[in-house]
């Protein structure tokens, strides 16, 4: 039954999930295509097969955007068209990220660009793909063990360890935290949650009360911290190796910034309004829309200049975003396409 729901899932995902972008991304152009089979589906350019962990996370909405930019500025500037064909799940799910690639291979993508929700479950897909002739690129989240061309992202570890010693700051260095850490699955979280835990051991003062996973939803995510907060009320502090409780507003009337602070990795516009309610003194940015920019760059110079490129990329840098540069990183996520609220495009 499972097997037969995850196919049906598949065929539902390649046959709608090809719109334009939506949320947090703004409007996106859009240069994704419907998936087809047989001799004619590879035609002139590139066509590149984008498995981001799911639709539902604005960040990955980022990524495409990113994506979709540089497919029309490259290839425009290049004269190689270039496609993206959006294949994201709705909701993380590395089975069906394996299904993808599989798909991908059948269609003849030119080259497929993941990021990996279960290293271990889409390990075997993209060897199989790369086997069969199609390069794999990884983003955020990779599978080192596998036969992927290059991964992009970030240092892992090291941001987690900035999220303990900013959110440590923030407590003077005394008090009773919470770990955030979305799915247990992927290696990139496992690495910023073992980056906090050697950060806040580093820290005699902070005490770690335990580590939740959750479903990488913004609903998920939020009634994992309430729950846990009511349980525990005598946490201080939210480490988060991802933002996604931030995408909701519901924080800001569950949890009182007087008593409870958090640092959290990811500072899109709607997550903004945390800096300013004071709950989120510090967040860390990601340039996720780079992921997709950047990406397809790597992907163009590997498969259609046929450049060598570096196996690990260096990783993006992390810009700490606080009242203080609020305006200007504001201004920044507008020139990538995001919608932001005038107030914070006007602040300093």
């Amino acid at each position: 039954m499972k097997s037969r729901l995850t196919t049906t899932l598949i065929v539902m995902l390649m046959a709608g999930g090809l719109g334009g972008c939506g949320g947090e991304s703004g409007t996106s152009s859009t240069t994704s295509a419907p998936a087809t089979t047989g001799a004619a589906a590879r035609g002139p350019g590139l066509r590149i097969a984008m498995i981001a962990k799911s639709t539902t996370n604005p960040t990955f909405l980022s990524a495409r955007k990113g994506a979709d930019t540089a497919a029309k500025e490259l290839g425009e500037k290049n004269g190689v068209p270039i496609q993206i064909v959006w294949m994201t799940p709705d909701h993380e799910d590395a089975e069906l990220q394996a299904l993808a690639i599989a798909q991908a291979v059948k269609d003849r993508a030119s080259a497929i660009l993941i990021s990996c929700s279960d290293a271990d479950k889409v390990t075997t897909a993209i060897n199989d793909a790369v086997d069969r002739g199609v390069p794999v690129m990884t983003f955020d989240s990779d599978a080192a063990n596998s036969k992927r061309f290059a991964f992009y992202g970030v240092d892992d570890e090291k941001l987690g360890e900035t999220v303990m010693r900013e959110l440590a700051a923030v407590l003077h260095k005394k008090g009773a935290v919470a770990v955030l850490a979305g799915n247990a699955g992927a290696p990139n979280l496992r690495k910023r949650v073992e980056g906090v835990r050697k950060e806040a051991a580093r820290t005699p003062g902070i005490k770690i009360v335990n580590t939740f996973n959750h479903e990488e939803t913004a609903k998920d995510a939020a009634e994992q911290v309430i729950s846990a907060q009511k349980a525990n009320p005598h946490i201080q502090g939210w480490a988060m190796v991802g933002g996604w409780a931030l995408f909701t507003p519901r924080l800001m009337k569950e949890l009182d910034p007087d008593k409870v602070k958090v640092v959290a990795v990811s500072a899109l516009p709607s997550q903004l309004a945390f800096i300013e309610n004071g709950l989120a003194p510090v967040l860390l940015a990601l340039p996720t829309y780079n992921w997709g920019y950047v990406s397809v760059q790597h992907i163009l110079d590997k498969v259609h200049f046929k450049k060598d490129v570096p196996v690990v990329i260096p990783p993006m840098e992390v810009m700490r975003v606080t009242k203080d540069n609020l305006g200007s990183w504001a201004r920044q996520l507008k020139t990538w396409g995001f919608t932001v609220p005038d107030s914070y495009l006007k602040a300093k």
